[in-house]
């Protein structure tokens, strides 16, 4: 289909680009295009104002940062996975990008894009809820951080308002003893995911000291599994984990549609939260 009519604004600067949001409170930004280009085809979204920040050089690249990563917005889902800083300082961010739709997505895909995005089905948004990333937003107003907690309010809704765009993404270290997995069930290897499951473990003396769980459409917006990660706390590596990872699908609301009811999504957030904290720890 062709999309509805809408005005189109590149501009030079990040103070040009928040004043053209705020003067049209129906535009949306355009940063890669592969979530908002399918959604105007299909004339599922009727902005009428894009405005492109390709050109916006700031918005880019990846920084270590001492206990922290930076990554920029309009950093691609590509250059995140290649970037040896994500690598080193979050992996469990390289595990889930690498698995981002394909190799054509990812290079033009971005990172600030998908989770501005707040697909629920996407992979980053419970990656970076479950590491307790922070989000850089700024406006003309000035600048102003968002934690991942508060950042995803609804379904493709997030905390941003109207003027204020995503700079990029704070992703603390979590340092040594910590162990990470993205584990995902999906049809192929370019649909979304049924159910995703982010994992982040930190071992102790053969126990779970502290687990971090976010998931993948399990809910309107991207979830932390409070129940299991409580559970997990303090038990032995082995068979008890299984039990605790029961807990996975506390409190979720997860979609029905041709791919899975909620029942089924249930079942495998249980099954995926087990294979991914056993991956996270080690076990074999």
């Amino acid at each position: 289909m062709i999309p509805a009519q809408f005005d189109y604004v590149r501009p030079g600067s990040l103070a040009e680009a928040s004043q053209a949001l705020a003067a049209d409170e129906d535009a949306k930004v355009l940063a890669g295009g592969q979530s908002l280009l399918p959604l105007l085809r299909l004339r599922l979204a009727y902005p009428s104002r894009l405005v492109d920040i390709g050109r916006l050089p700031e918005l880019r690249g990846v920084r270590d940062e001492g206990d922290h990563v930076w990554i920029g917005a309009m950093t691609t889902h590509d250059e995140v996975v290649r970037s040896e800083v994500v690598r080193s300082g979050c992996p469990l961010v390289a595990m889930a990008t690498a698995q981002v739709a394909d190799p054509a997505i990812r290079h033009r895909g971005t990172f600030g894009g998908s989770l501005a995005h707040a697909d629920p089905a996407g992979d980053l948004p419970a990656v970076v809820l479950a590491l307790d990333g922070v989000f850089v937003a700024r406006s003309a107003r000035g600048e102003r951080e968002l934690p991942a907690a508060t950042f995803f309010v609804d379904y493709l809704e997030t905390a941003l308002d109207a003027g204020e765009i995503l700079t990029g993404v704070r992703i603390p270290k979590l340092g040594a003893g910590w162990g990470f997995h993205y584990e995902k069930f999906h049809r192929t290897a370019q649909a979304w995911a049924i159910v995703g499951v982010a994992a982040a473990v930190k071992r102790s003396n053969g126990s779970i000291a502290e687990a971090r769980i976010g998931l993948t459409n399990m809910g309107p917006t991207p979830l932390r599994a409070h129940a299991a990660e409580a559970a997990l706390a303090g038990v032995e590596l082995g068979d008890q984990t299984r039990q605790a990872c029961e807990e996975a699908a506390a409190d979720t609301e997860p979609p029905a549609d041709l791919h899975g009811q909620p029942d089924y999504r249930r079942h495998l957030a249980r099954v995926l939260t087990h294979r991914a904290v056993r991956a996270a720890t080690g076990a074999p």
